[in-house]
């Protein structure tokens, strides 16, 4: 786990870092290339704490997560910093005895905005507000998390975790959609998520509501079926009780 140290940091460009899909940096509006994997790496693990210092140490576990680290690791970790403040901005990583810390605004890291949209969902006064909150946040993904950067630790802690985040909100939002009693175009929306997150099955029992509210029972069934099989020849167990209970209620309707 990476210590973080806050620091108050100042930086005179814009800096922007787009970790919700490809990995997009870009300066005061200008796009920035960043063609080595461990610099597109370190900026991704400097982003995730942006405002905050990071420890050498911790920059280097992360770069060098699977790879045998340098000998002087300090002074490899200051050689990589060198090169992304040439990139970026000689006052876009700023270093004290904590560590580095990129000058930028956390809101000017889509991640971290998308997780502060998040905590100020259950603020929200009334279902509209909610869902304009959950849609804003959910805007912000383009793709799969921390694409392009290569690092196993991102894919395998920071990636699902982020994912995991994005799926409960957009269910979320789905909920307040269904409340909303807008059936028709969330039976597309979702036969594409369940298409997409084949083993979901908290999505596909929304599914399977929407499409028995719009009165379209023979194709619920078929659909449950499927996901019936799929998670039997897949995982070798039923499906959970919330699909089994949404099952047993669509048999017992009048066709």
């Amino acid at each position: 786990m990476m210590e973080t140290t806050e620091l108050r940091v100042r930086s005179r460009g814009t800096l922007s870092v787009r970790l919700l899909g490809p990995l997009d940096v870009s300066v005061d509006g200008i796009p920035i290339v960043l063609t080595p994997g461990r610099l597109r790496t370190l900026l991704a693990v400097l982003a995730l704490s942006a405002g905050r210092a990071v420890s050498i140490e911790s920059l280097a576990a992360v770069v060098w997560a699977r790879d045998d680290p340098p000998r002087n690791v300090r002074r490899s970790v200051q050689t990589y910093i060198a090169r992304l403040r040439c990139a970026l901005g000689d006052d876009a990583i700023c270093s004290g005895p904590a560590g580095y810390v990129l000058a930028t605004d956390p809101e000017r890291v889509d991640a971290l905005m998308f997780l502060r949209l998040l905590s100020m969902v259950s603020a929200a006064r009334d279902p509209a507000t909610e869902r304009a909150r959950l849609g804003e946040a959910l805007s912000l993904w383009r793709g799969r998390p921390f694409d392009g950067v290569p690092s196993p630790w991102l894919a395998e802690s920071k990636a699902p975790w982020l994912v995991e985040r994005y799926l409960t909100a957009l269910e979320s939002r789905l909920d307040l959609d269904i409340a909303a009693g807008r059936y028709a175009e969330l039976v597309v929306e979702l036969s594409e998520l369940t298409a997409r997150h084949p083993l979901r099955e908290s999505l596909w029992a929304r599914l399977l509501i929407v499409l028995g509210r719009s009165g379209r029972r023979a194709e619920a069934l078929a659909r449950y079926e499927t996901i019936r099989t799929r998670i039997a020849g897949e995982l070798g167990v039923d499906p959970d009780p919330t699909l089994q209970r949404l099952h047993a209620d669509l048999l017992t309707r009048c066709p």
